[in-house]
């Protein structure tokens, strides 16, 4: 049952998230890049609330401890708002495809910060193959070589890799502050402190209300990001985190471009080539391994609760 709830939350954040590269450069035709990451968040924020707000008591709401202040920033400053600031600034100047390999690096950097800050997230031997057997895949997918990723305007490619250092960072530093709190209580505080930080960044950076283009392509746009891949992903993505760790939760930015790119061909009439095809096949491999990893552990705890009993009636 759980590892069923794990992969339906893991196909939802990846659906989710991974329209987010599509209707994110349809949306910053029409939006300066701040203004439309914090009017997504205040979507999100205001639709997050009031749910909370309807379907949780009073005393499940506020935070009772400092380790939850550390996991509502965490969430909020750096998984949700510094992360998609740095991926929307970027974008404007970097491709989908070349954005959406640059943030699947998530997975990899993610297990760095963890050996640092968490004693019991570790990334075995096999664990590490198939993040690197699923990052071949992903650079199939989008097509994209080393040539091209060092090439060009390597700053904004710059931040759009301080968008997944900061989210995984972030997704480590919830795992340390190990807050009861619950992960959608905890997104709900979180989406309005993202809010504040990104409006206050598009009022430093000069950006206007009067620069948006409100044509029906741009609200489109802007509701999918504030709701579904703002409000609902979050709530998904979060959820999968506090069960599964930042490790392997973080696994979601694997399947992104996936999702990315043939939501590109469907909407955008954008191509599927032969290495695409591939791409798929080696990031199921990769993912295959990691599955073939808790496979391994779960059948192990299962052999020896059921050895432990059985030794138990021979006793009795």
């Amino acid at each position: 049952m759980s590892t069923r709830r794990h992969l339906t939350l893991f196909a939802l954040a990846s659906v989710f998230f991974g329209g987010t590269f599509v209707a994110a450069k349809a949306g910053l035709e029409y939006f300066p890049p701040l203004l439309f990451v914090a009017l997504r968040f205040d979507i999100a924020a205001a639709v997050l609330v009031g749910y909370v707000v309807a379907t949780r008591a009073r005393d499940d709401l506020l935070p009772r401890s400092l380790d939850d202040v550390v996991a509502i920033l965490a969430t909020g400053v750096f998984v949700i708002g510094l992360s998609n600031a740095f991926l929307f600034v970027g974008q404007q100047y970097v491709s989908s495809a070349v954005g959406s390999i640059i943030f699947s690096l998530n997975p990899i950097l993610t297990p760095v910060f963890a050996m640092v800050l968490l004693a019991d997230e570790r990334l075995s031997p096999r664990g590490a193959f198939g993040l690197l057997i699923g990052l071949v895949g992903v650079g199939l997918v989008v097509g994209v070589d080393p040539s091209n990723l060092l090439g060009g305007d390597a700053r904004w490619k710059g931040v759009i890799f301080a968008g997944a250092v900061t989210g995984a960072l972030g997704t480590v530093l919830i795992r340390w502050a190990d807050s009861p709190l619950s992960s959608t209580v905890r997104t709900a505080w979180a989406l309005p402190v993202s809010a504040l930080l990104t409006h206050g960044g598009s009022l430093a950076a000069g950006e206007s209300f009067a620069a948006v283009a409100w044509t029906p392509e741009a609200l489109v746009a802007l509701g999918y990001v504030g709701v579904f891949a703002g409000a609902v992903a979050y709530l998904t993505y979060f959820g999968l985190l506090d069960e599964v760790g930042p490790i392997h939760g973080n696994l979601v930015f694997y399947a992104v471009p996936i999702v990315a790119t043939l939501g590109g061909s469907v909407l955008l009439g954008e191509s599927i080539s032969t290495s695409t095809v591939v791409g798929f096949a080696i990031i199921f491999a990769g993912f295959a391994v990691l599955a073939s990893e808790s496979i391994v552990d779960e059948v192990e705890a299962w052999y020896t609760t059921v050895r432990v009993e059985v030794v138990a009636e021979d006793i009795g």
